[in-house]
């Protein structure tokens, strides 16, 4: 049985001559089960019969697979699909089965039927219906399964026969199955431009030298026996070849002057498409078998000539069979494009597809813009696209770094809620699942996208609270020692030798101290400022307080001392002031002693209570210990306010009571304020809460029992005699 006539536009000057008629010997003995096919593979009941035929195009699976990689690619995760009843149901269920592996969530599934004139009104409603469910979608990728696009293009023109709440969105149509618009007859009347911009699969071809011209020389006259020629020109000039059968006066007769290459690109391509590069590499192959043949030909002749080989004639069918030595499994060469043509051991021309961008022009003609490939000869199939102006398809818009993504319920996986992350947790890249933690040293940025290292941070005389603390205290500390050489310059005065000169010296000196020692606070802590900060501030401060409290009962003692026969003047005197002033800071240096033996304080680094910054600081140890220091002095504060108020009313005129009564109110005021707040911040205000009040009680101190004092003998010196310091009732 043989194949019907074929008949190839194909140059064959570059064929080789002496295999020219063995070529077409071959087209016409070829059996029907021995084909070279350019088309899509055919259905074999008998997988054996598949060995029968030359595959010039490559698998349809490749298709798919490059399909998946462009939607990948571009991010479409999102997509709508419409695909013909009787062309997808092997497309179908390759979408169903491997898109939702690789991400992609489909919009929609619409089975494209076929249309019936009979029944238009009903026709008219599914187009109307599928063209709302298409423009209404966020995918603004739908994939169109259907060869001729028929379709598609009653779909695009339904808008200009019917009024539609909605108008033509912008969607990039991606057509895997291979689409030539030259081969559709209505392609006049269709606007083109309804697909610009769409991407679609060809098999890869290469453009041949002289092709088009040899197309565009193409003559219906003097191709008698080219029937595509002669359709082709009725179809596109609109007129008919004289003949007996026509009604040659109704009709405009076709003539010469009509030019192939005048018509649009859409009706008539010149190019090199996907299935003429197959039909060319088709000859070339069978060429270059029939050309290895008949040289193995003439090799026999002469040995039989010879007398030593029997020749036996190779048949020009025979390049076919597989298990023959000039089968076309063992062609290999390079055609005139450069490409190389190879046949792989099922049979398959290793050869692979274009991806094409469909670029329309208002005057219906096109351009095929090939912006991507998928190579066999690599192994793993890549392509590169140029997308700068391709949209983005997916249901819901990618949750940008910073955010994470939350599945909406009963929707496909694609379709999710973006949530901020929260104030600890960062998310580096878009569509994140869950945020990440940043290292202990680093902390999220304020768009939580990115960690920043943390600041070292502490206390310090640089920043502007620490500068403010060392002016006070600098300031504090200038007046304490104004006051100080004030006292000393006028220490004979009466108003200096009241109440003991000795203690107010003491007192004095510090006060001075404890304004200077809060500077060791506003340095960054070391092994030595941590050990000495605590324990000077401890023990300093007790020696205050105690020379407060040797000062109230050194009042309260002269006043009874007054009274006739008083037991209590022996006690009177600077012994009892110096052993209540020893005593009480001797305990206290106990306290501290235990402190540095058993918890000393030491430096450490704090990366949790702050967010932004690594707090340097002092632990102290032993918290016990710190708060008992603290218990002591304010115990001893206690015991001062307590004997200062109730003799606060004494009548002698030199009791200072009320002035050490205001000083100790305010120092416990100050120190019980400064629990809560201690214990409420973190970080370097700790530590300035508590600067800030070793400056205020020690202020409270000075102001209220010197400043007066101060005043009188610089202001008012002459209320600084024994007389009237006699007459005065108050401090």
């Amino acid at each position: 049985m043989r194949t019907p006539q074929i008949c190839l536009l194909v140059n064959t000057k570059g064929c080789l001559y002496k295999e020219y008629k063995r070529l077409f010997i071959f087209l016409n003995h070829t059996s029907s089960s021995e084909r070279l096919i350019y088309g899509a593979h055919p259905e074999m009941l008998d997988q054996s019969e598949s060995f029968s035929f030359y595959h010039m195009v490559p698998e349809e699976n490749k298709m798919y697979q490059g399909l998946l990689q462009l939607l990948l690619y571009f991010k479409w995760i999102w997509v709508g699909i419409l695909v013909r009843e009787d062309d997808g149901g092997r497309f179908v269920q390759m979408t169903f089965s491997t898109f939702p592996l690789h991400g992609i969530c489909i919009a929609f599934l619409k089975i494209i039927k076929q249309l019936h004139i009979s029944n238009l009104l009903q026709e008219l409603d599914w187009l109307i219906e599928t063209f709302y469910l298409i423009m209404k979608s966020k995918a603004n990728a739908v994939i169109v399964y259907e060869t001729t696009l028929l379709h598609l293009r009653l779909l695009l023109y339904l808008p200009k026969m019917e009024p539609l709440s909605i108008e033509i969105k912008g969607k990039v149509w991606v057509i895997p199955s291979q689409m030539d618009l030259a081969t559709v007859i209505y392609q006049r009347s269709w606007d083109i431009q309804d697909i610009h911009g769409a991407l679609s699969f060809s098999v890869y071809s290469n453009e041949i030298v002289g092709f088009q011209q040899f197309v565009q020389g193409r003559d219906p006259f003097l191709s008698k026996e080219d029937g595509f020629i002669k359709d082709v020109w009725v179809h596109a000039f609109e007129c008919v070849f004289p003949s007996s059968l026509v009604n040659e006066k109704n009709d405009e007769i076709c003539t010469l002057r009509e030019k192939l290459e005048n018509l649009p690109g859409a009706f008539y391509e010149i190019s090199m498409t996907g299935h003429s590069y197959n039909i060319y590499n088709a000859v070339y192959a069978v060429c270059h078998a029939l050309h290895a043949m008949h040289i193995e030909q003439k090799h026999k002749e002469m040995l039989w000539k010879r007398g030593k080989l029997n020749v036996q004639e190779q048949l020009p069918w025979q390049v076919l069979n597989a298990y023959s030595f000039f089968s076309l499994n063992m062609v290999s060469f390079n055609n005139s494009a450069g490409d190389r043509i190879v046949f792989n051991q099922r049979r398959e021309l290793i050869v692979g597809y274009d991806i094409i961008n469909w670029v329309t022009f208002p005057n219906q003609s096109f351009q095929r813009v090939k912006v991507g490939k998928l190579d066999p000869w690599v192994e793993k199939e890549k392509f590169t696209i140029h997308d700068e102006t391709l949209p983005v398809s997916v249901c819901t818009e990618s949750c940008l770094p910073g955010y994470f993504k939350k599945k909406q319920e009963e929707k496909p996986f694609c379709c999710y809620d973006c949530f901020p992350c929260p104030r600890e947790k960062i998310s580096r890249q878009k569509d994140m699942r869950d945020c990440s933690e940043c290292p202990e040293e680093q902390y999220p940025s304020k768009d939580k996208d990115s960690c920043l290292p943390k600041k070292i941070s502490f206390l310090s005389y640089e920043e502007p609270m620490g500068i403010t603390l060392v002016i006070l205290a600098l300031s504090l500390s200038f007046c304490t020692f104004g006051v100080l050489a004030t006292f000393l310059k006028y220490h004979h005065t009466p108003i200096v030798k009241a109440n003991n000169r000795n203690l107010t010296y003491v007192l004095l000196i510090s006060l001075l101290l404890c304004f200077l020692c809060s500077l060791q606070f506003l340095v960054a802590p070391g092994n030595i400022i941590c050990l000495l900060r605590q324990i000077s501030f401890g023990i300093i401060f007790s020696v205050a307080v105690s020379s407060v409290l040797a000062k109230t009962i050194t009042v309260v003692l002269a006043f009874m001392a007054t009274k006739p026969g008083s037991k209590v003047k022996k006690w009177v005197g600077r012994g009892l002031a110096t052993s209540i002033v020893l005593t009480s800071s001797l305990i206290q240096a106990g306290i501290c002693a235990v402190w540095l033996i058993t918890f000393p304080p030491f430096p450490e680094v704090d990366i949790y209570s702050e967010f932004e910054e690594i707090v340097l600081q002092c632990n102290e140890g032993s918290a016990t210990m710190f708060y008992c220091v603290l218990g002591y002095m304010g115990f001893l504060a206690a015991a001062s306010f307590t004997v200062a108020f109730f003799s606060r009313k004494l009548p002698s005129s030199f009791n200072e009571a009320k002035c050490l009564t205001f000083s100790t109110l305010i120092f416990c005021s100050v120190w019980l304020s400064f629990v809560p707040s201690y214990l409420s911040t973190k970080g370097k205000y700790m530590v300035a809460v508590e600067v800030f009040s070793i400056l205020a009680s020690s202020a409270g101190f000075l102001i209220c029992i010197y400043f007066p004092k101060c005043y009188v003998i610089i202001v008012r010196p002459e209320l600084n005699k024994r007389e009237q310091l006699i007459k005065r009732k108050k401090c």
